[in-house]
């Protein structure tokens, strides 16, 4: 049989050439097949970037994941839903939405942090305007919290750590709540990004929420929201990203850059990012006997990956 006699397919699919004994000839079937996929593949991702730079709109397929066959949830909120927006116009945050009022952040650890939880304390200070950072000593979260009170922060963050490592993220919103508790991950500091941009922390950033499509997902993205003036710095061109992916909450630092006389831009990432992930929502501020929950996760409630909370 000679390799010219056999017609190899005209899109990417795998073919059995098993009836084929010898190796060496096998082998080399299986290579042109491989090779006329890819250059197909290639040839067909040209065509449709000239076309979309031509104008024509290109229909680039449906692919399949585990966010978009998510279960039904009616909790779900529609776009421009006017229930939903009179609700948050007088919910805890709204007077922050309005420019009514200034965020105004106490910064704190857990007993005997480490080095690891001051490095990204130190960048976060940054990060977030007008945020104050006080020593934790041996008071306990309620007794911080009446402290913060009296003293008009609005919102208080407290680190913890597990194994000399940033672990989780207690964030309580005053004076009368509510009270998030996150689990973090995947930190990585500024100092440590290859190409890293500087930070002009005087100038507030562009806030970008993306994918809180649930009540509590609105409730998630308001609070984190809120930790920020929502008057951004257009000449400071930061962005502080939360994006929700499947329940984990991806937080990203960028500066933006504009390209070819502003037709294209490109984003530099300053630092620093983690994820986090909701463990429970509490009404009202810290309370760990008698606190009443809004939301709390189970490890048994995420058996089914398609079943998502925000």
């Amino acid at each position: 049989i000679a390799l010219a006699d056999i017609a190899l397919p005209n899109k990417p699919k795998s073919v059995n050439y098993s009836h084929i004994k010898n190796k060496d000839k096998r082998q080399k079937f299986v290579g042109k097949m491989k090779m006329q996929q890819k250059d197909l593949k290639t040839a067909n991702r040209r065509e449709k970037l000239s076309k979309r730079e031509a104008g024509e709109q290109i229909y680039d397929g449906w692919t399949r994941t585990i966010e978009k066959t998510r279960e039904f949830d009616e909790t779900i909120v529609p776009e421009d839903d006017e229930e939903v927006l009179k609700d948050e116009g007088l919910d805890e945050f709204a007077s922050y939405f309005d420019g009514s009022k200034t965020p105004k952040i106490m910064m704190t650890t857990c007993v005997k942090p480490q080095a690891k939880l001051f490095n990204l304390m130190k960048e976060l200070k940054w990060v977030i305007p007008n945020c104050f950072y006080y020593k934790r000593a041996k008071y306990t979260l309620k007794q911080i919290i009446e402290y913060a009170k009296k003293a008009d922060f609005t919102d208080l963050i407290v680190f913890t750590e597990k194994a000399g490592a940033p672990n989780g993220m207690y964030i309580v919103h005053l004076p009368e709540g509510p009270t998030a508790y996150y689990k973090m991950t995947s930190t990585k500091l500024g100092a440590d990004m290859k190409g890293g941009a500087a930070l002009q922390a005087d100038l507030e950033p562009e806030i970008v929420m993306n994918n809180f499509t649930t009540r509590l997902g609105h409730r998630c993205q308001r609070q984190l929201a809120s930790l920020f003036p929502q008057r951004p710095n257009y000449r400071g061109r930061r962005v502080i990203a939360f994006h929700n992916q499947r329940d984990f909450v991806f937080f990203r630092h960028y500066r933006y850059a504009f390209r070819k006389e502003f037709s294209k831009t490109s984003l530099q990432e300053i630092g620093p990012r983690f994820c986090l992930k909701m463990r429970y929502m509490q009404h009202g501020v810290f309370d760990a006997k008698h606190g009443e929950y809004e939301f709390v996760w189970r490890p048994d409630s995420q058996v089914n990956r398609k079943k998502m909370a925000m």
